[in-house]
């Protein structure tokens, strides 16, 4: 492992897990890659490569459902408006920001004036008191909302640009395709949380938002929870220092790039976001950085070799944005080996960091798939997917899932994956399972 970070920025490390043996012939290599961050987040003024939170170098705006759904009940609204209060309240001193009402148009609730206010005392009164007049009515066309987030944004030249969306309902008012549009001119340009808060919004739409703009989703069931939440969002932001990090995979000839994905602290497939970064090598996009920890699988395949040979199977680096303007600078690296051998227990043994993740990328599929085939009615279908799911959770440890699953089935036998759907589901426990599907276990290393 090599590190190129110096005291003045955040620390990278990059740490490889894998078999690197393989048998004679044998072409695929699988890696898993641990990234951590320490240095540039909570812990300190928030200054790292692109800057911090604070010092006039981050911006956050705050979109919230106003939306006529949103006053039924009443609480939703109230609970909104304390919610984005509270996280005003967490926000630095120095850190630019704007709340936006969105409903079938997006307007400027703060500051008002097309661009960002910066937060002091006095800005996050006024917040507060604008957010005071805030009431529901109209459609839902979250496209808007971003836009205008992302030109909110632009206003300034901040490094580090973040957004928190909260929704109640559908996306009805604008096609899907116009959303996607703008997921992806929003896409890299800044980063965004979404919540949605109680049962009437649509789970692919609220992930795909944070898929797509690598932050977080997660379901907000009672609105009285939205404080806590959009606190404890606020801080995690707040703890970003370091912006567009990059996951850079150089290959030699030959070698072929079966799949990058994230795999912890969740799964995200970044295969297809794949960007050219010179000959042989590619970025993928990781967004902003705290202090932190994620895991990243990386799967190869390189030509056949004979009993004997090795070879550099692929170079994995952490790349980021140089705040003087010049060409992005390695923070750190790993290597990914291929070594042939005729030893039958070194070519065959599975490495435990590249089983596990193995397990939880197919623990979020079977959940997603388990719980289509139980709304479109397939029952057995629904039965294996989830009594699967059960298995692989109950086998790696992931409690958080086996909970939430155990709210969807009765569970039999969890080491075999016998399980009975449960005749009545709460709409919320089905919805919470299909959010935090893909949320995964760090492996016991």
């Amino acid at each position: 492992m090599a590190n190129f970070s110096k005291s003045t920025v955040p620390q990278f490390s990059v740490d490889v897990y894998q078999n690197e043996f393989l048998p004679e012939g044998g072409r695929d290599v699988s890696a898993i890659v641990t990234v951590t961050s320490t240095g540039g987040g909570t812990g300190g003024a928030g200054l790292g490569v692109s800057g911090g939170f604070g010092g006039g170098t981050a911006g956050v705006v705050i979109m919230v459902d106003c939306s006529g759904s949103m006053d039924y009940p009443a609480t939703k609204m109230r609970g909104a408006r304390e919610a984005t209060a509270a996280a005003v309240d967490t926000l630095r001193d120095g850190t630019s920001f704007a709340v936006v009402a969105g409903t079938h148009v997006a307007k400027e609730v703060y500051p008002g004036n097309g661009g960002l206010a910066v937060a002091d005392a006095r800005t996050r009164a006024e917040a507060k008191e604008a957010l005071r007049r805030l009431s529901a009515g109209g459609g839902t066309a979250i496209g808007t909302w971003l836009r205008l987030a992302d030109r909110l944004l632009s206003s300034t030249d901040l490094p580090i640009r973040h957004g928190i969306l909260l929704t109640d309902g559908r996306n009805e008012h604008e096609a899907p395709e116009e959303l996607r549009a703008a997921l992806d001119a929003c896409a890299g340009r800044f980063t965004c949380d979404a919540r949605g808060v109680g049962t009437d919004w649509e789970v692919k739409e609220v992930t795909g938002i944070a898929s797509a703009l690598l932050g977080t989703a997660d379901i907000v069931a009672d609105p009285a929870g939205l404080s806590a939440d959009f606190t404890s969002m606020m801080e995690t932001a707040m703890g970003k220092g370091v912006a567009d990090v990059a996951l850079r995979l150089w290959t030699p000839v030959g070698v072929e790039i079966a799949f990058v994905k994230q795999v912890a602290p969740s799964v995200e497939d970044l295969t297809g976001r794949r960007t050219e970064a010179g000959p042989r090598a590619g970025d993928y996009p990781t967004g902003s950085w705290g202090d932190e920890s994620r895991d990243y699988h990386v799967s190869v395949r390189v030509p056949r070799a004979a009993v004997g040979q090795e070879m550099l199977a692929a170079r994995v680096s952490l790349i980021a944005p140089d705040p003087a303007g010049g060409d992005p600078r390695p923070l750190s690296q790993g290597l990914v080996r291929a070594v042939w051998t005729d030893d039958l227990a070194m070519s065959t043994s599975i490495n435990p960091q590249v089983a596990h993740y193995t397990g939880q990328a197919e623990l979020a599929d079977v959940i997603q798939q388990g719980l289509d085939a139980r709304k479109s009615g397939d029952r057995d279908g629904a039965t294996a997917k989830l009594g699967r799911a059960v298995q692989l959770a109950a086998a790696s440890g992931n409690a958080d899932t086996a909970k939430l699953l155990s709210k969807v089935v009765d569970v039999v036998d969890a080491a075999t994956g016998t399980v009975r759907l449960k005749a009545k589901v709460a709409e919320a426990d089905e919805m919470t399972l299909e959010t935090r599907s893909t949320k995964t276990v760090r492996v016991k290393r």
